[in-house]
């Protein structure tokens, strides 16, 4: 499978979703309904939940597929 790799942002945070490591658990879409819409195109609706909702769904996520990034902080490990 080709690695397509999508950033979703509600300004102030960034999501980074990397379809290759996706297991479809549906955490996401469980802890932030909101945001995480799998049935919708685009899926992914950052602009509709908080930074720090965001970012405890994100860290919930078993696989790793989903990571984010601050869009005001530098980071080594931010994706290109």
């Amino acid at each position: 499978m080709k690695n397509i790799i999508k950033h979703y942002t509600n300004g102030e945070v960034t999501i980074v979703w990397e379809a290759a490591k996706c297991i479809h658990s549906g955490n996401c879409a469980r802890n932030n309904p909101d945001v995480f819409k799998p049935a919708e195109r685009p899926w992914v609706k950052a602009e509709n939940s908080t930074t720090a909702k965001i970012i405890e769904t994100v860290q919930k996520c078993p696989s790793g597929a989903l990571t984010y990034y601050l869009n005001n902080e530098e980071s080594k490990n931010r994706p290109e």
